[in-house]
């Protein structure tokens, strides 16, 4: 009995129709998006060699996240989100498809998958946005909000853990096209799941101000306020910093490790392990309470993790290493989200969620690019080593502004209910316990 209630603590958000149907269309679409990330990864560096090439790649795939994103947000707060996520999954799978024929058929080259990585990345930069904040409109009970962010990152690094394994087999096999291929026909599952939901209208928000001064109002709403700020500094920081991990796999699984794609795979799989765990760990706790000051335990874990991997010559090794670096990068990264949606007044959280794209997609791209030029300057081991302390320099500051923070988030978990001994007057020194937590 125990166990059956701990398995519906951690899924309880599947209770939702609309919610449940996401999840298992998400979840079967998102294997075939590993797939492709391994299956590009390894054909642009099997065709250049080039570390540089991987960053530049890398670049201009998630550019538009940084400079779109704020735009998406502004769209996402005064549009039906389920219909931009239509559009998106549509726009992706015709992408992924034709990223397969001219694999299959052997005429892609360097700068198509260049092209196609830069009409990829304006998709995703409107498609995050409206899908990170339609995560609160398919959840009818927000106290399960939490849960439910937490079931979808525990999903993208389920797929995390699938994807890049199967890649590495048919790479091998029959090649990157059948990757690409795959990523392409899975895109079905979440359109028909899309088209499945029954939904409440959402009126449109704010549809009488233009974009421009819908713009200034969600920068000012996010950093105006001291937590939204200081939170998405921090994940601008791991994801430009971070990132580098990531990207200079193929150099470590290749020329560092001797290993080929099927190599890539087990690596990124291992980091996916980490993040699965660390998703189930955030999905089965009961609030946001702790969150903050996890934020800042988990980036050090995360940093310790890529700064040793960087000097390990052993598979195993590096792989249980890569293990610690996935559920640090994962609880980090998804913390912020929860706090985020948590936190936000319900007519921003889009333009919120577009600040969180531009932190976490966004200066992805510039880390990618940062990251192979010293590669190729300093090589990868020193390049890791110097993303590392960083992040790990980033930790330390988060955790001095935690006092501070505490004090202006609270107020909000209280009327939320979140802390529902203070919110309903009695228990107070249970209360009290619950605030040291955060």
């Amino acid at each position: 009995m125990k166990k059956a209630s701990a398995f519906n603590n951690i899924f309880r958000a599947l209770q939702y129709r609309n919610f449940r149907l996401f999840f298992f269309g998400q979840s079967i679409s998102l294997i075939g998006t590993w797939m492709q990330a391994i299956a590009m990864g390894w054909l642009v560096y099997r065709m250049t060699n080039s570390p540089m090439l991987l960053g530049l790649v890398g670049f201009v795939s998630q550019i538009p996240a940084f400079i779109l994103s704020p735009f998406a947000g502004i769209a996402a707060d005064r549009f039906n989100r389920h219909h931009i996520l239509i559009v998106t999954q549509v726009l992706a799978m015709i992408e992924a498809l034709v990223m397969a024929a001219l694999a299959m058929t052997g005429t892609i080259q360097v700068w198509h998958i260049i092209v196609l990585g830069v009409f990829l990345g304006c998709i995703n930069s409107l498609d995050i946005p409206a899908r990170q904040s339609f995560i609160f409109d398919m959840v009818e009970s927000k106290e399960n909000l939490s849960n439910a962010i937490a079931l979808n990152s525990f999903m993208f690094n389920a797929a995390r853990l699938v994807g890049p394994s199967i890649a590495g087999i048919l790479i091998v096999a029959v090649g990157e096209g059948m990757c690409f291929l795959i990523n392409g026909l899975s895109f079905i599952a979440v359109i028909i799941s899309l088209l499945l939901m029954r939904l409440s209208v959402r009126p449109a928000i704010h549809a009488e101000t233009n974009m421009l001064d819908g713009l200034k109002e969600g920068f000012r709403y996010a950093f105006g306020f001291e937590p939204i700020k200081v939170i998405l500094l921090m994940l601008s920081v791991l994801n430009l910093m971070g990132v580098s991990y990531a990207v200079l796999m193929p150099v470590f699984a290749k020329d560092i490790l001797h290993g080929g794609a099927n190599t890539l795979g087990f690596l990124m799989a291992a980091a996916g392990v980490g993040a699965l765990v660390a998703a189930v760990y955030l999905a089965s706790r009961k609030n946001v309470l702790g969150l903050a000051r996890m934020i800042a335990v988990s980036v050090g874990l995360f940093s310790l993790g890529i700064i040793l991997f960087s000097i390990s010559r052993s598979l195993w090794l590096s792989i249980a290493l890569l293990m610690l670096v996935g559920f640090g990068f994962m609880v980090s990264t998804a913390s912020c989200n929860i706090i985020l949606q948590t936190i936000s007044d319900d007519d921003k959280r889009g333009r919120v969620m577009s600040f969180y794209t531009m932190a976490f997609m966004g200066m992805a791209p510039i880390g990618s690019l940062l990251a192979g030029y010293l590669a190729s300057t300093i090589g990868s081991t020193m390049t890791l080593i110097f993303s590392g302390l960083c992040c790990i320099l980033a930790a330390f500051l988060f955790s001095r502004k935690l006092p501070g923070l505490k004090k202006l988030i609270h107020p909000i978990y209280r009327k939320m209910g979140i802390i529902p001994e203070i919110a309903s007057g009695i228990n107070t020194a249970s209360g009290l316990s619950a605030t040291t937590e955060e």
